[in-house]
């Protein structure tokens, strides 16, 4: 009851108050028709009829029976937006059917229904649903925080269990939500939950103008006119081009209001620019598209300026072009043409027309001067717009397209002097027409922080003491060489490249990138002065990785193969390259050069692989390229040896604040904690100067120093310790201590041991965010405590498996599996399976401890909750029973009916009959798949011969294996899946089943996961 009186009742009265009507599930049930169907029908054809002129109650129930069978969830969304149409009847040719109307919210119908069941071969039940015209829209899932260390954690996972289990529950969905009554994030349909988010800014309203968070949240997802703006113009498909996957995405709340102003100007008419800062990896390409898809289709808007406008995208680089190009056409907007040369940019501008989506560079309108006509139809989108002002790009442009309304966008901070950017596309007395800025990002979790850490100072070079360092690096140089280089100038550059320093680094940076980067498969970029120096890098740097590989036992000649295929280098070629050189240092740079030179396809294939999961490439090697415009979430860390100023380093360090997640061989998941910056040149001692030209409050957390993070580490540690010492855990060991921290939420302290599982993870992720500084050496003891505690006492205190260590470092799981050896617990920490030899050792009962008993069965409990998950996740049918029993079990034990002694007991007795179930197949001589249909049918074939029935389901197997082999995708094809379904009902049929559909859909629900792989 506490979850429905802390989270779901407060969503439901939020949701009625904005105008939704509460229907009781058994009413909506009665609307559905069928347990399994999930559409409201009377709330439906009563939409269809009132939005539809002359729509008849037989094409009504026809559009009906349609949306019924679609289970293309990409497709639901482009017929919600209006293209769907179909031949009516009496009708010569198809007719438009709206679902929804958008430019008047008051005229659709919505209801919210609690306790929303779907009935499958899983069947499940949702908190609650949101409809529009009795079409399931949102789904909410409400989790008491009592009950949720982590909040929303378990309400994610039920989402994802739901989407699994319940697919036609989510077929038209839009978003998801999850609640705990106090948090509140969405995320697109089928999205993993570290991408769901909260909605903090209520724009146009204020926080103050709301009762609590929840109300604000709902208001801001769901209020009717907001969610139709959502429906209609802020999702998207995007193609991954790496694997060709559709994957649903929906816009961030600082999209949602940079759209929305830039919109509502265009619409209102006075107005002409903005300026709109989105930090770089905030998903500024994807707000552009947006944009154009609002200005494009404008469902919810009607407005003279929008009827049909031209939109032209423009950028300053050609790679930039071809990535935004790339995204829109990925995202399915209409119509989009890249102009490929000036003619064509100019003809298409100058043939005026409407509707146009044009992208291109600025650079076409190069010497450009004649006004186009009517170039008030035309908006322009400029992208890192404070570059088009260089050159007089930007008064060509305004020449060219003199009354066009003009948005820029940029990724970093404009500079305050930069008056001609503002001048362009700001309105007057107006900075940024919206601003999300770094801070932003990084506590919305869009971007991680970007650490900086400033090496030996021996290394770094100051252009004060140029002379200087030119006699300290130089000094075993003959005084010839010396005189003649100084004659030629003496430059950072001169300095940078001296071998002994390149060697030093090379060395550093394969120490540190081992430490930091290998455990867990990121990446990392280095940047080199210029391009003689990247070469030279990458000698040494081989070097250094081949040295240390021979030294642990491979063969020379495998260790410098290894080691030169761990390197990419990119960089431009110069016509100097391919020229012989009678100087002997010369001649040999060059010939560097052109053997590491990659063309255009060999620099794609060296960015795919650096983005991939294998460590070839590990490193990328540059001077100039790939410091913008070039998004590798796993890169982690850029070792930097160039020195950069103002826009160039923003954008440069950019490169490692991407969020990633990268899926180790053991299945588990380590998050990228932050990107870092290893400066070797000396630019991070001098910061504020690097970054004078903008606003303080614009940059000021740009760049963090390391040493905060040490600070951070100290806190957190003594508040863990602290903790510790208060609830009397100081001087026990992990194990006793996660058993007196049992006993405790027992008693009723559940907050207590919340607080501390908090401040346990927080300090444990910050020393394996900090090392291999060495800070955190006075550390370790008290890291390795907490995180075996804390393993333990989830196990304990859930009996359930802990997954906390999957989500540490590589470098950290390492030392916590060998202490875990060292002290002897590797017994009790480790779980097992079934079919492990030692399994029913615990079930032993005699001459054992109370103490042993009680471990024995908190261990017994954690493994057989998780066979059985797993179990039931293949087919519930088969081993829901099992589940259940194991949860009664440990629900019996917390409540004091059941001493573990007797517990242990009956979990022998339950896994001798999972054991029994996992081999009951083989002694009927059936097939494992085939046998999972035989226990979905049995339930409803009571009377019918067990010989018909083993028949059917073999009959049934053998259709979807065929299936699986001639169509592997068949379960992603609705016309092939409906004849399935044919075909099932009709092997059903002589079991005279008294519902056959239902278990005709429990079937195909367990098929399209057991015969979805290619077999």
């Amino acid at each position: 009851m506490s979850e429905y009186r802390l989270a779901e009742k407060p969503a439901l009265d939020a949701l009625t108050a904005m105008g939704y009507g509460a229907l009781h599930h058994e009413a909506a049930m009665v609307m559905r028709q069928e347990a399994n169907r999930v559409l409201l029908k009377p709330v439906l054809i009563e939409a269809l009829q009132a939005l539809n002129e002359e729509l008849g109650d037989e094409d009504a129930e026809a559009i009906y029976s349609d949306l019924s069978t679609l289970s293309d969830n990409e497709e639901w969304q482009r017929r919600l937006r209006g293209a769907y149409s179909r031949r009516l009847k009496g009708e010569a040719k198809d007719r438009p059917v709206a679902l929804i109307n958008f430019k008047r919210p008051d005229r659709n119908r919505y209801h919210v229904v609690r306790q929303f069941k779907v009935e499958a071969q899983r069947t499940r039940i949702a908190d609650l649903v949101v409809f529009v015209n009795g079409i399931p829209l949102v789904v909410i899932e409400a989790k008491c925080p009592l009950k949720a260390a982590d909040r929303s954690g378990q309400a994610f996972e039920q989402i994802k269990q739901y989407e699994r289990d319940i697919p036609r529950l989510f077929s038209p969905n839009a978003f998801n939500i999850v609640t705990d009554g106090m948090a509140t994030l969405y995320g697109a349909t089928g999205a993993p939950a570290k991408f769901y988010a909260p909605w903090p800014d209520p724009w146009p309203r204020t926080r103050d103008e709301f009762a609590d968070d929840l109300t604000k949240d709902l208001w801001c997802l769901l209020e009717p006119s907001r969610l139709l703006d959502l429906l209609a113009h802020f999702i998207v498909f995007e193609t991954d081009p790496d694997t060709g996957r559709r994957i649903k995405k929906v816009c961030r709340y600082q999209q949602f209001r940079a759209v929305n102003k830039a919109a509502n100007r265009v619409a209102e008419g006075t107005k002409r620019k903005g300026l709109i800062w989105h930090t770089q990896g905030s998903g500024k390409s994807l707000t552009m598209v947006f944009l154009a898809l609002k200005l494009k289709t404008h469902l919810t808007l009607d407005a003279p300026t929008l009827q049909n406008p031209n939109i032209l995208v423009l950028t300053d680089r050609i790679d930039l072009d071809d990535q935004l190009s790339k995204t829109f056409v990925a995202c399915g907007l209409p119509n989009p043409k890249q102009a490929a040369s000036v003619g064509e940019l100019r003809e298409a501008v100058a043939r005026g027309g409407s509707g146009q989506i044009l992208l291109s560079t600025i650079f076409k309108f190069q010497g450009s001067k004649e006004p186009i006509p009517n170039s008030e139809d035309w908006i322009v989108l400029v992208d890192e717009c404070h570059r088009t002002q260089e050159k007089d790009l930007g008064a060509f442009l305004q020449a060219t397209l003199p009354n066009a309304r003009y948005f820029g966008f940029t990724g970093t901070p404009i500079k305050k002097a930069d008056k001609d950017t503002y001048a362009r596309f700001s309105e007057p007395s107006e900075t940024y027409l919206d601003k999300y800025g770094i801070d932003d990002a990084v506590r919305d979790g869009a971007t991680v922080p970007i650490l900086y850490e400033g090496r030996k100072t021996e290394w770094s070079i100051n252009e004060a003491e140029i002379d200087i360092l030119f006699d300290r690096w130089f000094v075993d140089m003959s005084d010839e060489k010396r005189e003649k280089l100084k004659q030629k100038g003496v430059s950072l550059a001169l300095i940078a490249k001296h071998p002994d320093r390149i060697r030093l680094i090379a060395r550093d940076i394969w120490e540190h990138f081992k430490q930091t980067c290998r455990p867990d498969g990121f990446k990392a970029q280095v940047v080199a002065i210029d391009r003689e120096s990247v070469v030279l890098y990458r000698l040494a740097l081989v070097g250094a990785i081949a040295n240390d590989l021979t030294k642990a036992g491979m063969a020379e000649a495998d260790a410098a193969a290894k080691a030169d295929s761990m390197i990419a280098c990119v960089f431009s070629k110069s016509q100097e390259d391919d020229k012989p050189s009678e100087d002997l240092d010369i001649e040999a740079v060059r010939a560097e050069l052109r053997a590491h030179y990659l063309d255009a396809d060999g620099e794609k294939a060296a960015k795919k692989a650096f983005k991939g999961s294998g460590d070839e490439p590990s490193f990328l090697i540059v001077c100039d390229k790939l410091l913008t415009g070039f998004d590798a979430p796993n890169e982690h860390v850029m070792y930097l040896d160039k020195p950069l100023r103002e826009h160039g380093l923003l954008q440069a360090i950019a490169r490692t604040n991407r969020t990633c997640s990268i899926k180790r061989p053991d299945g588990s998941i380590v998050d990228k904690p932050h990107g870092r910056i290893v400066d070797y040149i000396g630019v991070t001692q001098h910061l504020d100067d690097a970054l004078s030209s903008y606003r303080a409050d614009d940059v000021q957390n740009a760049l963090r120093d390391l040493d905060l993070l040490r600070r951070d580490l100290r806190k957190t540690h003594a508040e863990f310790m602290r903790l510790r010492r208060l609830l009397g855990l100081n001087g026990m060991d992990e194990k006793a201590a996660a058993y007196a921290i049992e006993k405790l939420v027992a008693d009723g302290r559940e907050d207590d041991w919340f607080e501390l599982q908090r401040l346990g993870r927080h300090f444990v992720r910050t020393y394996g965010d900090l090392s291999p500084d060495p800070a955190v050496l006075d550390f370790t003891d008290d890291m390795k405590w907490a995180a075996t505690f804390l393993r333990l006492a989830q196990q304990a205190i859930t009996k359930d498996e802990s997954l906390d260590h999957l989500t540490y470092s590589g470098k950290i799981r390492d030392m916590l599996e060998e202490h875990v050896r060292a002290t002897g617990l590797t017994t009790t920490v480790r779980l097992r399976n079934i079919t492990d030899p030692d399994f029913r050792d615990d079930f032993a009962t005699d001459e054992k401890s109370e103490e042993e008993l009680h471990a024995a069965f908190v261990r017994k409990a954690a493994e057989l909750k998780r066979v059985t998950r797993e179990l039931v996740d293949k087919n519930p049918a088969q081993y829901g029973r099992f589940s259940e029993r194991v949860l009664e079990i440990i629900r019996r034990f917390e409540e004091g009916q059941l001493a573990a002694a007797a517990g242990l007991r009956e979990f022998q007795d339950l896994t001798g009959g999972v054991t029994a179930e996992a081999n009951a197949h083989d002694e009927r001589g059936m097939d494992e798949r085939a046998f999972a249909i035989l226990r979905i049918i049995e339930p409803h074939a009571a009377t019918a011969d067990n010989g018909d029935t083993q028949s059917v389901a073999v009959g049934v197997g053998d259709l979807y294996a065929n299936a699986q082999a001639n169509q592997p995708s068949w379960f992603f094809m609705d016309g092939y899946k409906k004849e399935l379904r044919r075909e099932v009902r009709k092997l059903l049929r002589p079991l005279d089943l008294a519902d056959s559909n239902a278990v005709r859909d429990q079937i195909e629900d367990y098929a399209i996961h057991a015969y979805a792989a290619a077999p």
